[in-house]
């Protein structure tokens, strides 16, 4: 994923981000580089050049809880990004145990399938489909599978269709990605996932490198499905109890509209519940 640390990956990309008049400074003259210097984040955030410099390169392994919040007020973070710097500084010990969980619990799954005029889905880490009630499956029947949300708005041929504001899908997925990331730098199936996706997508790449942070909105979507058109859906996201890395990701539609007709169109088709699993852990 990359050849430095998560926190200098980070703190580079943001760094970067920035131009001088962003933080109230003069700049002079054609820079070699994008972005802040290093010595300028360091006088904003008011450390030395080289206790900065050494948090970049990943020898200073330990910045008091002061010192990052001087650094996010120096790099504009906000409030989320700001606690991703946190938690990448974070040691392996003190990261929740039992990451990465693949196994939905029985009774959210006997929850989902009750639910047969709303679409709902469980997420992993890495955002693949750990498991969906049938509703869910025919609304992404026009994929060629439907197992990671990362791989169907990047890479299968569906998605530019399906997600018809589809740049905000792309950034959206990227930032939920990275925003999984910072709780889990280590997780080999996020690593796997990001592998994949940035060989075959630049655009995830070029994303992926902006080190946006941002975990599951409760914004609107504008989705196009194959059979039905058009839909303009409503969602919310849980964090799962028992599996902190789990999400119930839910779609509503405004009652008796258009979108709630085209799910009634979409249930009568689903003639055999299925639950989508993520084949990549299996």
């Amino acid at each position: 994923m990359s050849n430095g640390t998560p926190l200098g990956d980070f703190l580079r990309a943001r760094r970067e981000a920035l131009k001088p008049q962003d933080v109230g400074l003069p700049e002079y003259g054609r820079r070699r580089v994008p972005g802040l210097r290093r010595e300028e984040v360091a006088l904003l955030a008011g450390v030395s050049s080289d206790y900065y410099i050494r948090l970049e390169q990943g020898r200073e392994n330990s910045p008091s809880p002061q010192v990052l919040e001087a650094v996010a007020r120096a790099l504009k973070l906000d409030a989320e990004s700001a606690d991703h710097l946190n938690r990448l500084c974070l040691t392996p010990s003190q990261r929740p145990h039992g990451r990465g969980e693949t196994d939905v619990s029985p009774q959210l799954l006997r929850l989902m399938d009750g639910w047969e005029h709303t679409p709902a889905f469980v997420l992993g880490q890495a955002l693949d489909i750990l498991a969906g009630n049938s509703l869910a499956t025919a609304l992404h029947s026009g994929f060629d599978a439907f197992d990671n949300l990362a791989r169907n708005v990047f890479v299968d041929p569906a998605g530019r269709e399906f997600y018809q504001e589809w740049e905000r899908a792309a950034h959206s997925c990227v930032a939920e990605l990275r925003a999984a990331y910072g709780h889990d730098p280590e997780s080999a199936r996020i690593a796997e996932v990001v592998g994949e996706l940035s060989a075959e997508s630049e655009e995830f790449a070029g994303i992926w490198r902006l080190h946006d942070v941002k975990s599951k909105s409760q914004e609107g979507k504008h989705l196009r499905h194959p059979d039905v058109g058009d839909l303009h859906i409503a969602f919310a996201a849980f964090t799962v109890n028992g599996a902190p890395h789990q999400q119930l990701v839910v779609y509503q539609a405004e009652p008796a509209g258009p979108t709630a007709q085209a799910f009634e169109a979409l249930r009568a088709s689903a003639t055999e519940p299925k639950k989508a699993r993520a084949n990549a852990n299996t």
